[in-house]
């Protein structure tokens, strides 16, 4: 169904400046297929030679990982809650300015957001924030002309919303595209820009089991390859090139996150990467870096020991449980850690960082491992979702990140909860969501770990404390070193 497209017009269409050729694909409710489509659209495009720049709307982790696998480009979330509205214009425009497009896979229906009132946290809201054209995308199994009325009533809510063309997903045949096609371009005024059959042969992995360590061995491959086939097929890319390139041109923005201090402290941070521990914002890195850090990886399930010479250490989230039994056996780098952070090493460790340092994880079938053990508490694995959501965090004393009554925003998704050996445990935040406020984590003067995911932009004071502490540290172990 694609047509021919000149590559070149589309390369030096994007390379002008306040150009930045965009999709928004959002769906009209949760499993309509968004992630689907979103992946074989990637795919599609970098298979013709393009580079495209993957984004998510929203606090998600996993489908920035499938992003990032088929356009071998780091995804980002564009967040206004997080990072606010100067900051989602940021950082979509410096991770597009080197793209031929940018695709944005939207978060839930196209409307759903923080309120049911309003459309704060919706695709919506970030569609008209970036002026993004929108390819909705509808299930229209069991349905015909009621597809139309479907569209229609998503462009009437909100007549603002650039809805630009009509993804139809499930269909039963190409009769079944063709009568949804009519009613919907007859009565909507809008185009369809093609459609996916049901396909029983193609199904996306399970969110949270092995599909970090499946997307780097790239077992994931040939499904990409397969739903670009499927795109190419069945959708008119060319016409979707040609909505992007329609984008209005965008300003550019104030620098409100990247702003490089002309003073800066050099010190190593070593930051926890490999399949158990991979959720990372790539904002957090890069201001780390701009604020003077050295980042070190290393990989926990390998056993990879920290240097001598580190100055600061950041294990972020992941799937430690998965790999339970495996980090467990690491007994070297285990006491290791126990010994640098017990000594005084700048350590901050969010959800499965902050479940490395408890003192064992019981896994979903009661058998215990022997975890890090600085965080005197015992962590246990549970079929159900424990707790999901934004998350506004308030110091409740003087540490590592904030001071006293300071904030950070972030967000909350475990299957796990935490249980203290202690009677009153140094909490590190009051954290503060739709459902109320509660204390999470763990604090002392040069450690703060925690449940919640902390988006360092939205509040830059977080990484230049950080880097001060390991800046005091890198002195102290520069003296004890040299035996003064």
């Amino acid at each position: 169904m694609s047509r021919e497209i000149n590559l070149q017009s589309v390369a030096e269409f994007s390379s002008q400046t306040a150009l930045r050729p965009r999709l928004l694909l959002a769906g009209t409710h949760s499993g309509v297929g968004k992630t689907t489509l979103t992946l074989g659209l990637l795919a599609a495009l970098r298979k013709r030679g393009l580079a495209v720049q993957g984004f998510k709307a929203g606090p998600d982790y996993i489908d920035p990982s499938y992003h990032t696998a088929v356009t071998h480009r780091p995804a980002r979330n564009l967040d206004r809650f997080m990072v606010g509205e100067d900051g989602v214009r940021e950082i979509f425009w410096r991770a597009s300015a080197d793209a031929d497009l940018s695709v944005i896979e939207g978060v839930m229906g196209l409307y759903d957001g923080r309120d049911v009132k309003e459309n704060v946290g919706s695709s919506a809201e970030l569609a008209l924030l970036l002026q993004s054209p929108i390819i909705l995308v509808i299930d229209a199994s069991g349905m015909a002309r009621s597809a139309a009325a479907l569209v229609l009533g998503f462009q009437k809510l909100l007549e603002s919303v650039p809805i630009a063309g009509v993804l139809v997903n499930r269909v039963g045949s190409i009769g079944h595209y063709r009568i949804v096609q009519t009613a919907i371009e007859q009565e909507c005024n809008v185009p369809t820009v093609g459609y996916l059959p049901k396909m029983a042969d193609v199904a996306i992995p399970e969110r949270h089991l092995g599909l970090i360590p499946a997307l780097e061995r790239g077992e994931l491959s040939p499904l990409f390859d397969l739903l670009a086939k499927r795109i190419e097929e069945s959708v008119d890319v060319a016409r979707l090139l040609e909505i992007a390139q329609g984008a209005s041109a965008l300003s550019e923005p104030s620098a409100v996150i990247f702003t490089k201090k002309e003073k800066q402290t050099q010190v190593k941070i070593a930051i926890a990467k490999d399949a158990a521990f991979n959720f990372y914002y790539p904002e957090n890195l890069e201001l780390l870096e701009l604020a003077g850090a050295d980042l070190h990886y290393f990989s926990p399930l390998a056993g990879d020991l920290l240097p001598d010479d580190v100055d600061g250490l950041y294990i972020g989230g992941g799937f430690p449980e998965e790999f339970a039994g495996d980090l467990s056996a690491r007994t070297e780098l285990l006491l290791q850690l126990y010994g640098k952070i017990k000594g005084g090493l700048p350590t901050f460790a969010e959800c499965g960082g902050y479940m490395f340092l408890a003192k064992e994880i019981v896994d979903r079938a009661g058998k215990r491992h022997p975890m890090v053990g600085v965080i005197p508490a015992t962590v246990k694995m549970q079929e159900n979702l424990a707790a999901l959501g934004y998350r506004e965090a308030t110091a409740l004393v003087d540490h590592l990140l904030l001071a006293q009554g300071e904030t950070v925003k972030g967000h909350e998704f475990h299957y796990s909860t935490l249980t203290y050996e202690l009677d009153s445990p140094p909490y590190a935040y009051e954290v503060k969501g739709l459902r109320g406020k509660k204390v999470d984590g763990f604090s002392t003067n040069t450690l703060v770990a925690g449940y919640t995911h902390l988006h360092f932009a939205s509040n830059p004071a977080v990484v230049q404390r950080f880097i001060h502490a390991c800046a005091v540290y890198q002195k102290t172990r520069t003296v004890a070193a040299k035996g003064e």
